[in-house]
C-alpha cells in the first residue's frame, strides 16, 4: 500500500473521505453483528447448561425453569434476526 502525500489527503473533500472508508465501515458493522451473534451463543451455552441443571435437582422450580426456557426461545429469536440482517445488509 502507498501512502498518499499528506497535501492531497487533507485537500480531498470530506464525501471522497466519506467514499474511501465506506469499505471499511461496512467490515465494521459487519464484524460487530457477528460479534453480538458470538456473545448470543455464549449466553445460550450458559442457559442451557442451567437448565440441565435445574432439571436433575431434586425439586425443579418450574417458574424458573420456564423463565430460562424463555429466555433461551428470545435468545434464538434475536440470533435469527441478526443472520437475517447481516444477510440483506451484506448479501
Amino acid at each position: 500500500m502507498k501512502l498518499k502525500p499528506f497535501k492531497e489527503l487533507i485537500a480531498m473533500s470530506k464525501e471522497k473521505l466519506d467514499e474511501a472508508m465506506a469499505p471499511v465501515r461496512a467490515r465494521l458493522v459487519k464484524s460487530q453483528a457477528e460479534l453480538e451473534m458470538a456473545k448470543l451463543d455464549g449466553e445460550l451455552v450458559t442457559l442451557e447448561s442451567q437448565i440441565q441443571e435445574a432439571c436433575i435437582g431434586k425439586e425443579i422450580n418450574f417458574p424458573a425453569l420456564l423463565d430460562k426456557l424463555d429466555k433461551v426461545a428470545l435468545l434464538e429469536r434475536r440470533k435469527k434476526q441478526y443472520a437475517q440482517v447481516l444477510r440483506e445488509l451484506f448479501p
